[in-house]
This record gives structure tokens, C-alpha cells and sequence, in this order.
């Protein structure tokens, strides 16, 4: 009999609970053990390193990590971070929806290396790290995107395989599909705003971005619907319309099946998050 290993598979509601992103200081003792081999299902994530040595474990092998180090782990990313002696490994990590880094890269029409060095840039980790903090707002994440970009040099900026070489047209539409009112009429509404067949609207969504179009107004739909219900009081019926759910019922199998927990304790956990 064959032990296959499990890797552990982390989605982003049930730590950001709500809120636009995820922000941390973490430390790596030199000589503990490797933090836990995992993936991310919807979300991804840049760490800054602040001090101190380590090695990024990928399964592509493993990347040395000093202060100034700038690491963009992508969703489907398989990695893991050791600390070096004498004194270890300590970076901010700011996580955020894949979908709305995709949407940030669209409408800028611009993209990001993989890694890249500069200390200058840990300024925005911490600035970042300083509003999470607080009651962070979507303004909050756009304004580290763009700090960080200012110090990527310009010849790295031809972005990762999985994020590079995204047709206008589909940059265009997948943006559009963030307004409510098209989210709401969900799949159709994308074809509509593509103005391409169902087929090759397809075939271009999985080159650019590894989803299907309706994995893509899916991921949406629950984005949108984790927003909701921590920011407002609206009934979950109310959320689930909004979000394009005909039914209540359906819409809360759906959640409850990506977030591992209802769409009500969400909400009750989102809202404790908040209080002093």
C-alpha cells in the first residue's frame, strides 16, 4: 500500500473573514522545522522579508531569502519557508483574492515579476501591515499594489506565465464583471461583454487564467457575497440576490462548500473580527 501525501489546500475567507486582504508579521526561528507544505486555492500573496536569512521551498527547488526579498506566491503555488541560523527568517505577508489581483493587472495593464529585491518596497509591506490593523478597505490593497510596483524595475516587468499575454478583450470583461449588476446576470452576462463564442471565450479563460469562465463568475459571486455579509446587515436572502443566487438555500451549499463554514457563522466570526 502507497502513502500518498496530502498537501493542505488554504482558501482566503476563513483568515481575511470579510475583509480585501490579509496582513502578517511572521517570524521563522533558524533550525525549526519547515513551516507545512500547502497551496492556495483562490488566493495569492507577497511576502516582504524584514531581517534575518531563509530559503523559499518550492517544488522546483529551493530560493534563498534575505532582507529586501520580494516573493509573489500565486494561487496553485505548492511552497513552504525554512529559517537560517544564526538568527532566522522574518517577512510581512499580505494576502489577497486572486481575483481581484487579476482585476488590479487587467485594468492597469500591467504586470509583476515572480520576485525582485528592493528595500525601498518593504515600506509599503508595512504600511499595509499598519491599515490591516485597522478596518481595512479595498483602497487600502490597491494603494500597496501600486507602492510595490513603483519599486519593480522596469525591465522585470514582464510578469509570470500564468499572469502575461491576457487578450484586451478579456481583460475588459473580466473587470466589467466586478459591477454588481453584471455579476448578478453571471455567466451570459460575461459572454455578452466578451463578444466571442462560449468556446473561445473558454479556451482563453483557462490559458489566462487557469479557470473556467464559470469557476471565474463563481469565485466572483462569493468574493463579493464574503463582502457583504461582514460589512452589511443585509438578510442572507438579500446577499444571495445580490450576488446572482436565485435561491438561498443553493447559495448557502455554495458557500458553505468553498469557505468550509455557513454563510450566518461567517458573518458572526467576520463581525467578532472587528471588535477591539
Amino acid at each position: 500500500m502507497y502513502c500518498v501525501e496530502v498537501i493542505p489546500v488554504l482558501r482566503f475567507e476563513p483568515h481575511a473573514l470579510g475583509r480585501p486582504f490579509h496582513a502578517a508579521r511572521v517570524r521563522i526561528p533558524a533550525r525549526s522545522r519547515d513551516t507545512e507544505l500547502h497551496t492556495h486555492a483562490d488566493f495569492h500573496e507577497f511576502m516582504g522579508v524584514i531581517s534575518g536569512r531563509g530559503e523559499h521551498l518550492l517544488i522546483t527547488g529551493a530560493e534563498p531569502l534575505e532582507p529586501g526579498d520580494v516573493v509573489l506566491v500565486r494561487s496553485q503555488d505548492q511552497h513552504a519557508i525554512r529559517g537560517a541560523a544564526p538568527d532566522g527568517l522574518e517577512f510581512i505577508n499580505i494576502a489577497f483574492p486572486s481575483s481581484a489581483w487579476q482585476g488590479f493587472l487587467d485594468l492597469t495593464r500591467t504586470s509583476c515579476p515572480a520576485r525582485f529585491h528592493s528595500q525601498r518596497a518593504l515600506s509599503a509591506f508595512s504600511a499595509a501591515l499598519e491599515s490591516f490593523q485597522n478596518e481595512p478597505t479595498s483602497y487600502d490593497l490597491v494603494r500597496f499594489w501600486i507602492d510595490l510596483l513603483q519599486h519593480v524595475e522596469p525591465d522585470s516587468l514582464e510578469g509570470d506565465a500564468p499572469e502575461r499575454g491576457v487578450p484586451d478583450w478579456l481583460g475588459k470583461a473580466c473587470t466589467a464583471m466586478r459591477s454588481e449588476a453584471n455579476l448578478r446576470a453571471g455567466l451570459p452576462r460575461l459572454l455578452e461583454l466578451a463578444a466571442v463564442s462560449p468556446a473561445h471565450l473558454s479556451r482563453s479563460m483557462r490559458s489566462s487564467y487557469g479557470l473556467t469562465p464559470t469557476e471565474f463568475v463563481t469565485d466572483l459571486r462569493l468574493e463579493h457575497a464574503a463582502s457583504l455579509l461582514a460589512a452589511t446587515n443585509l438578510s442572507i436572502a438579500a446577499v444571495a440576490d445580490r450576488c446572482g443566487y436565485t435561491s438561498q438555500s443553493y447559495f448557502t451549499r455554495c458557500f458553505t462548500a468553498a469557505h468550509e463554514i455557513s454563510p450566518r457563522d461567517f458573518r458572526n466570526r467576520s463581525q467578532r473580527a472587528f471588535v477591539p
